[in-house]
């Protein structure tokens, strides 16, 4: 695995102190006792008061129709100008999923008979798509392979539109609720800084589920949504599924965090061109990807242990 040290000067989060860090990732609980989410804001009485216009909806759908592979799966490739592609697999193994592209590799669990998403999350350029069959313990055969070229007519579609990691439809209820908290901000800021504060109250940290997770977990936004408890990467994917569907570029980050960087764990960094805010818990830059933290804002965390920024280091992002 290969570590990333993103540009420093970007990144800037303003972290409240706490006496003690969880051993594992901080609870992102209720944000009364944690002393953490700006207020939430009420919807305009007057009905004159500028309001957030949520822009056309992205989504990502497989299509059969125009894939290619054999009896065990099939990739489709023909919106990758629109910065994703889809996989269908029909089998008695486990499959995983490589995508190569420059020196980078990403490595996916595919779930069996189910359509699903994935991003070209690197930019334009040639993409190789390998689907691995288990074959026997680790070892694992090429079922299928492809290469696409790919050009995005919006460098931004991979970081708007559902994947994998943060699945959802328009219809989903975590969906559903964006839109009542679009409907109360007055425009993109004012928005993300109520989605911050309802997944921070809504959500409280499993200790259990980080115990017990396996690798290859995949997160369901809807579910974090409906049980109010999860672990980093459900946290993220939350707030991806929500700021994604109503017009915010939202990336889900995999990495280390931590004085010593020996911590694995998930945020996200958004992209705004709105004018740059500060909020308690992040200060935002203009035309900057910024990052949220949702797992520590609520409870926060020693200012020792997040430091300025410098402390987080991005490895992978979808």
């Amino acid at each position: 695995m290969r570590h990333k040290m993103k540009k420093k000067a970007k990144y800037l989060i303003i972290c409240l102190l706490i006496s003690s860090v969880f051993a594992c990732f901080p609870a992102c609980g209720n944000s009364e006792a944690a002393g953490g989410a700006v207020a939430e804001t009420e919807a305009p009485a007057d009905e004159t008061v500028e309001r957030y216009e949520v822009p056309k909806f992205r989504g990502a759908k497989f299509h059969e129709d125009e894939a290619y592979g054999n009896d065990e799966v099939l990739v489709d490739t023909s919106r990758s100008d629109k910065g994703f592609f889809g996989i269908h697999c029909v089998s008695d193994k486990k499959i995983k999923l490589q995508v190569f592209k420059d020196d980078e590799v990403y490595t996916y669990d595919v779930v069996t008979g189910k359509d699903q998403i994935f991003p070209f999350q690197l930019g334009n350029g040639s993409y190789t798509i390998k689907v691995m069959k288990n074959i026997v313990d680790t070892k694992y055969s090429e079922l299928y392979a492809t290469t696409v070229n790919v050009e995005l007519e919006d460098e931004f579609d991979p970081f708007l539109r559902p994947s994998q990691y943060a699945d959802y439809t328009d219809e989903s209820s975590c969906v559903l609720k964006a839109d009542e908290l679009a409907a109360q901000s007055t425009d993109a800021n004012d928005f993300i800084t109520n989605v911050f504060n309802f997944v921070c109250k809504s959500v409280k940290y499993d200790k259990k589920k980080a115990e017990t997770v396996q690798s290859g977990y995949i997160p369901d936004p809807d579910e974090t949504m409906e049980t109010g408890k999860g672990i980093c990467i459900d946290y993220a994917s939350l707030a991806a599924a929500m700021l994604r569907s109503h017009g915010i570029p939202t990336k889900i980050i995999f990495g280390y965090v931590g004085e010593n960087g020996d911590l694995y764990h998930a945020w996200n960094m958004y992209y705004t061109k709105e004018t740059g805010w500060v909020a308690v818990e992040f200060e935002v830059h203009e035309d900057e990807w910024n990052r949220l933290d949702l797992t520590f804002s609520a409870n926060g965390s020693d200012s020792r242990f997040i430091g300025d920024g410098s402390n987080y280091m991005d490895v992978f992002q979808y």
